[in-house]
């Protein structure tokens, strides 16, 4: 097995000014550097990272939590999907690996993470929303980052959810629509997407001057079609008073478009629907589907920026936030058309 040791002597180098260059780190010329790694590679050199590990106390290793919990999509989301993509090529840039934490055989992700010895935590989706599964993390000052659920005492980047409700409820204003129904996710502890777009809806009715009418308000168990197709079946049984419907995620819109197509509720005919997340579907559903993109890439680039700074002991702000961008498509009718 080649070692720094051959490489220094190969290139006329000390073994500390081999192991910078490899590593990536101190001052070293982009000369010494270039001729460092090029021989590296020529002699077939593998790190051994068992012994950094020891000399550094640094695995190398971010930890991921992901759990596809009232979904069903896998590592499908239209978001948690780019997220994680673009945060692995990230962090594979930097020299670091990933490694997904569960919490099976009845391990804690704290016990999980201390068992792989991970450096960092990425949490994009956790299997359950109790912020008791994530305070040994913050007692321990374990450098962590969220991309969806907001926890105190951790940094979270996240889409501006609130003023992506509210621009929702705007949009359908300007195209005529006051009786607007409001189908939600899951309201819980940590899972805040679903109040926080309902919160920016609100927020605009009272701007506009719309009264909303809670009777128009419906809660889904999950996040997933099925969850919208029954909340919307629960909210077309209780009133068809409404000419639009905000749902709070696209497979909600696509639970609703189900039972529309069942009941031969015509959309944008009869009702109006929009959307959130841009999901892969929207463009190929009928009609397309309006609804909201989230900035994921960047996102994702700021979550390992934060990451990057906890690992070197840099402060970090509570929570960052990125717009979330409006896709016009054709399932929202414009009653102020003429005709």
């Amino acid at each position: 097995m080649v070692t720094i040791y051959d490489i220094a002597k190969a290139t006329g180098h000390s073994a500390p000014t081999v192991s910078k260059a490899l590593s990536g780190v101190g001052t070293l010329s982009a000369e010494t550097r270039k001729k460092i790694i090029e021989t590296a590679k020529a002699m077939k050199y593998e790190p051994n990272m068992t012994a950094r590990t020891l000399a550094t106390k640094k695995s190398q290793i971010i930890g991921v939590i992901y759990d596809d919990t009232g979904m069903s999509r896998g590592f499908s989301h239209p978001l948690f999907s780019v997220v994680l993509n673009r945060f692995r090529e990230q962090i594979e840039q930097a020299g670091y690996d990933i490694i997904f934490l569960s919490r099976h055989f009845n391990m804690s992700y704290f016990a999980h993470a201390k068992y792989r010895s991970v450096d960092g935590i990425i949490i994009i989706n956790p299997a359950e929303y109790k912020s008791e599964s994530f305070e040994a993390f913050i007692k321990h000052k374990t450098p962590c980052v969220s991309t969806n659920t907001i926890i105190d005492g951790i940094c979270t980047v996240i889409t501006e959810n609130e003023s992506g409700g509210y621009q929702a409820a705007e949009y359908l204003f300007k195209k005529g629509h006051k009786r607007i129904a409001f189908l939600s996710g899951p309201r819980n502890n940590l899972s805040t997407a679903g109040y926080e777009r309902y919160k920016g809806f609100i927020k605009a009715c009272e701007d506009y001057k719309i009264p909303f009418d809670e009777n128009l308000y419906e809660e889904c168990d999950y996040w997933h079609s099925k969850a919208g197709y029954e909340g919307f079946n629960r909210l077309w049984n209780r009133t068809h008073d409404f000419t639009a419907v905000f749902a709070c995620s696209d497979m909600l819109a696509y639970g609703v478009m189900e039972l529309a197509e069942e009941k031969n509720i015509s959309i944008p005919d009869d009702i109006s629907l929009m959307g959130f997340d841009n999901d892969n579907g929207t463009q190929f559903s009928r009609p397309k589907l309006t609804t909201f993109s989230h900035d994921a890439v960047k996102i994702a680039d700021m979550a390992a920026e934060m990451l990057f700074q906890q690992l070197n002991e840099i402060p970090v702000p509570p929570i960052i936030r990125f717009p979330a961008q409006l896709i016009e498509r054709a399932s929202v009718k414009d009653l102020t058309a003429k005709r």
